[in-house]
């Protein structure tokens, strides 16, 4: 194992990953831009971090020279990317690989393949799994997306060839509505990811947001840890994710497990990540994207199967292989588990990021056995949440036996946590819990259009 790694993000998962690192007896030194430096998880008395580096400014987080710097000068032997940022960078890998410092992730050629979604959808397709009808790559331009528009009928979706979180996507409902789509999608693409190449795909309408878990060894071996519902979302922003989906049915699960299990073998893929699906009103399920790193919404998976991801993460980088009973019988999942995740942002405002002082914090406190409460946070009573970085702060998680008693847990935990100083969505997403639709697991992505307050 390794002895001293660093973490090159910032925030709740940085704290994150800390907190398994310091568990297993890893070092850590936390890589931290200049407006981060005086958050209080990284003092010595919060117990996480061994040391500290200061990169540079507020985007120092991108800098890669400056990152693999403070990793040397710190001794580091493996680098741990989070979620965001470098994560998927795989310029980032290889050159982490050449200063001999391991990447905590899959190959760089791995991150390539599937971080051009086009190239993703092309491999799943060959490797067995069921993939939305759509062009094979990046349209060359406007006039060719409105041939093949025309040729798969409308409604289409237009999505960025890089990236994510719902940049670079457009909807069209009909042939007038492309041109300006296009030209607003491939312009928001170049901006956030630089790359402004799209594909297109037919839209599928009140669908169901599914993602599978996997990881690999670096001897071949992969596995699927179930699937999380992700259908809560604003904008293509999750709000709400659980496991397992209340819309899959046990054999579905089976089925699409193995499934992707082989797929994901036969591509050698190595680490944890995720394989995003969209299911139909029929419930069918395609393939639409992976993400080559460990998910927002992964302690859902951890309270279900018991499995703590980043522990497994760090072991395969360290060269260990998955447990052999894993391998030849899957991994054991009980129960039910759902996230609701905190951002200090005021929904009366259209989601307006509300960065501030926070001066007064109390968080949930653990219910009775069998339910179960986990809070995942880096902050504290007196931390500034910056204006620079996305307006996570907090993660809550509940656990049952059950779906209804891992709701009725967090439906507590939102009512007793209090955030003074900011607005934060706690409040919406106890009205969401409550919603019939949630309640009774019927939901889809289309939950909150006209929801009441939005």
């Amino acid at each position: 194992m390794f002895r001293r790694v660093f973490i090159a993000n910032r925030g709740e998962v940085a704290a994150r990953v800390a907190r398994t690192c310091k568990r297993l007896g890893i070092g850590v030194v936390a890589g931290v831009s200049e407006p981060d430096a005086d958050l209080q998880w990284l003092k010595p008395e919060a117990g996480l971090v061994d040391a500290v580096a200061i990169l540079g400014g507020r985007q120092s987080y991108l800098d890669v020279d400056a990152i693999l710097e403070a990793a040397r000068a710190n001794q580091c032997s493996a680098l741990h990317p989070g979620w965001g940022f470098l994560s998927e960078n795989a310029l980032f890998a290889t050159r982490c690989e050449a200063e001999r410092i391991t990447f905590i992730g899959p190959t760089p050629s791995a991150i390539r393949a599937m971080g051009d979604k086009s190239v993703a959808k092309d491999t799943m397709r060959r490797l067995g799994l069921p993939t939305i009808p759509g062009s094979d790559g990046p349209v060359a331009d406007v006039e060719a997306a409105r041939v093949l528009a025309e040729a798969m009928g409308y409604p289409v979706l237009l999505k960025a060839r890089s990236g994510g979180g719902g940049r670079g996507m457009r909807r069209v409902y009909a042939s007038g509505e492309l041109a300006s789509a296009f030209s607003q999608a491939s312009a928001e693409a170049l901006s956030a990811f630089g790359d402004g190449a799209l594909y297109l795909e037919k839209l599928i309408e009140g669908g169901r947001h599914i993602e599978f878990q996997v990881l690999g060894d670096a001897f071949g071996s992969v596995v699927c840890l179930g699937e999380r519902e992700c259908s809560v979302q604003r904008r293509h922003q999750k709000l709400v994710e659980e496991s397992p989906s209340p819309g899959v049915s046990p054999e579905r699960r089976r089925e699409m497990m193995a499934r992707i299990s082989v797929a994901c073998a036969r591509a050698g893929y190595r680490g944890a990540g995720t394989v995003e699906m969209l299911m139909d009103q029929d419930g069918s399920l395609y393939f639409m994207e992976m993400n080559t790193r460990l998910q927002v919404e992964h302690p859902v998976t951890e309270l279900c199967t018991g499995v703590d991801l980043v522990e497994w993460q760090l072991r395969v980088a360290a060269g260990e292989p998955l447990p052999a009973a894993w391998v030849s019988r899957g991994v054991p999942s009980q129960g039910h588990a759902i996230e609701c995740r905190i951002n200090a942002e005021d929904p009366a405002l259209g989601f307006r990021p509300a960065p501030g002082r926070v001066s007064g914090l109390t968080l949930p406190t653990s219910p009775e056995p069998p339910l179960r409460l986990r809070v995942d946070t880096h902050l504290h009573q007196g931390d500034t949440i910056s204006p620079h970085y996305d307006s996570l702060i907090a993660k809550l998680i509940t656990a049952g036996p059950d779906r209804a008693s891992a709701l009725a847990a967090m439906d507590e935990a939102l009512g007793s946590l209090k955030v003074v100083g900011v607005p934060t969505t706690a409040g919406l997403q106890r009205q969401i819990l409550s919603d019939s639709r949630f309640v009774s697991g019927t939901y889809d992505t289309s939950l909150l259009d006209g929801f009441p307050g939005l």
